[in-house]
């Protein structure tokens, strides 16, 4: 493709993601569906040059008042992660003198909005709840994440997968907390290996693993994922059931789940059922009252703990949406409380890192059930699972990970045991 051309698709791509309507990685799925000619180089280059965008917008933003022109295209000039000749071939002599001088801006003069690039609101909640760490998180959040996978161990052992990606010259690392995950850099095509066809493997997050190893689902035992999505933790948790007892996929879309559905059929697992619901008060949830082993409430959230990944949230969200979760959340969890038997096992989970979505949830709920539900530390509950340096995962008695400290997005996780 002419440099001018593909130059053009992206201020054309960034023009549609910047309006903040849809979230971006729709809109990049949506755009490449439109434009099957693109190749694979060309698909990474726009990915990647509008979520650096979106990731430095309100820097970028800054650097491009000074220059003339559609403003998309200047973003996209200083955002550009392709090749830097071909991008060259495409800007004009003004264009070029422009970029130059902008480069030579030395950016630790700016002002802090221009090097953390997050809305106020967010930067300074997030500088009251962590302090000193407030700038190493904003440097990881501006990084690229990893990809982590998780054997599917009731296929496979993680040795063999990892001998298996490096016959197919794919360097896989264990990831340090997960006993079931791989770590690898870039993004090979995943879905074109053995490994993947067969349901040895999938694409989730560390932190999200250590989510079903603190669920901690047993064979024979009756499981709800309550909030299950495309069921990436529903299928570590059939996986840890060794396929027996009864799971439970339960989500209010009907398109989240069919996303479940060949996932499934590559794991493996016959003992998944899922369940499109109406809402937390839905009668098929309330026909399973007091009937529950372990219920997993990944609840919706801002998702401000996966930045790294979806940068665009950071300017969707706001306090009043925050707010508006927050009542969500905690209807949520207490519907599902409902489902546990004596005994059973709740955990409440986020990807965010906001203290209300979390800590605040945790604590009214407590609060609110402390004759039914007696709150667990996590920490020796993840010993128990085989999670290694658990203590390094907590803080209090909540599962607390960040990008910067454990390299995993942002995730929060409260446990309690039914009276």
């Amino acid at each position: 493709m002419h440099p001018n051309a593909l130059l053009e698709l992206s201020t054309d791509l960034l023009n549609k993601v910047l309006q903040f309507d849809t979230p971006a990685d729709r809109v990049v799925s949506d755009f490449f569906r439109t434009h099957r000619e693109l190749g694979q180089r060309e698909r990474h280059t726009l990915a990647e040059t509008t979520y650096t965008v979106l990731r430095q917008r309100l820097l970028f933003q800054h650097l491009a008042q000074s220059g003339k022109g559609e403003m998309e295209r200047r973003l996209a000039l200083l955002g550009w992660q392709g090749n830097e000749g071909f991008l060259r071939a495409a800007l004009t002599e003004p264009e070029q003198h422009w970029l130059a001088q902008v480069q030579t801006v030395d950016r630790a003069t700016l002002p802090e909005k221009l090097r953390h690039n997050l809305p106020e609101w967010l930067a300074e909640t997030l500088k009251a709840s962590i302090g000193d760490d407030f700038w190493p998180l904003v440097n990881s959040l501006n990084e690229s994440a990893p990809l982590d996978l998780r054997v599917n161990t009731f296929k496979a052992k993680r040795d063999d997968v990892q001998r298996a990606l490096a016959d197919g010259r794919i360097e896989a690392v264990p990831t340090p907390y997960s006993p079931w995950g791989l770590r690898i850099q870039g993004k090979p095509a995943l879905n074109k290996l053995d490994v993947f066809s067969k349901g040895e493997i999938e694409v989730q997050d560390e932190g999200s693993q250590l989510l079903a190893l603190l669920t901690d689902a047993k064979r024979s035992e009756m499981v709800v994922d309550f909030c299950a999505g495309a069921g990436g933790k529903t299928l570590a948790l059939g996986a840890a059931m060794r396929n027996t007892g009864r799971l439970y996929a339960f989500d209010t879309s009907g398109h989240r789940l069919a996303a479940l559905k060949p996932r499934l059929a590559r794991s493996g697992l016959s003992n998944v059922y899922p369940v499109q619901i109406a809402h937390e008060r839905d009668d098929r949830i309330k026909r399973l009252a007091g009937k529950i082993d372990r219920v997993l409430v990944d609840a919706p959230c801002s998702g401000l703990g996966t930045l790294r990944r979806n940068p665009d949230l950071k300017w969707r969200q706001s306090p009043q949406s925050i707010e508006e979760l927050r009542v969500k959340q905690a209807a949520i969890l207490g519907s599902a409380a409902r489902l546990l038997k004596p005994g059973g096992r709740l955990v409440y989970a986020t990807c965010s890192l906001l203290e209300t979505e979390n800590e605040a949830i945790a604590a009214a709920f407590s609060e609110a059930h402390s004759l039914e539900f007696t709150p667990l530390p996590v920490a020796p509950l993840l010993e128990k699972a085989h999670v290694a340096q658990a203590e390094s995962l907590v803080r209090g008695d909540f599962l607390r990970l960040w990008p910067h400290r454990h390299g995993t997005d942002g995730f929060f996780a409260a446990v309690w045991e039914r009276q």
